[in-house]
């Protein structure tokens, strides 16, 4: 089975290629697609560059053209709930877009004819989260991840965003992932470690904290790679 595994930046797929040898590089439509074989599985990895765009293209080119059968997100986000701090992994159970706004035609934020609002993970991959999380002995957040094309750094969007979605993270791709996988059909997961809380500070927090958090996130993932 080829498994898909993505993030946004260099700095989030870094940690995860320590784990992997004999890698192939292929590149394709103006990016690059790492290949290599962990246990049974064929695993294509890639980072799609920030955004909802870059995001979709990346998972689309995955499904469609190297023939992923799962996708696994790894990466980093603000922290909205309270009960998140700096460090902290957390799944999404659903995800929403929170920037999608057609409510001057009488539909609710985050909503588009033919769609819905979320977007939901596949059980299955969360139950073996819950699982590898148990044997490692840490703690595993599950909530709702917002995301949307820019970086918040404002308490008032911060808040806006939880009341309207009852969000408890937010980030720039999980969503776009998810609406993705979802239409083609392929079981996905999409998990995150914190590094900012999303409020004035979060500029700086995400720059002192991204390569931990990262890192946080890409192990736990491998550790999923053994169990699938």
């Amino acid at each position: 089975m080829t498994i898909a595994i993505m993030g946004a930046m260099q700095e989030e797929i870094e940690p995860l290629l320590e784990f992997f040898t004999d890698v192939i590089i292929e590149e394709y439509g103006a990016n690059k697609y790492y290949k290599c074989r962990y246990n049974s599985h064929d695993i294509i990895l890639a980072y799609s560059k920030i955004g909802k765009v870059f995001a979709s293209l990346t998972a689309t080119t995955m499904i469609e053209k190297f023939g992923a059968k799962k996708l696994l997100f790894s990466g980093v986000a603000g922290a909205i709930s309270s009960d998140l701090k700096i460090g902290d992994l957390i799944v999404a159970t659903k995800l929403c877009q929170h920037d999608l706004d057609i409510t001057a035609f009488g539909h609710p934020s985050g909503y588009v004819p033919e769609g819905s609002i979320y977007v939901q993970s596949d059980s299955e991959l969360l139950k073996l989260s819950r699982d590898v999380a148990k044997e490692l002995g840490i703690s595993l957040k599950e909530g709702i991840i917002a995301t949307g094309d820019q970086f918040v750094a404002d308490r008032k969007r911060k808040e806006w965003i939880e009341s309207r979605f009852k969000a408890d993270a937010l980030e720039m791709e999980g969503a776009s992932v998810g609406v993705v996988c979802q239409a083609l059909g392929v079981p996905f997961f999409v998990l995150r470690a914190i590094s900012d809380s999303a409020d004035d500070d979060a500029g700086v927090d995400f720059d002192e904290f991204l390569k931990t958090s990262a890192k946080n996130s890409a192990e736990f993932l491998a550790k999923m790679l053994e169990k699938i």
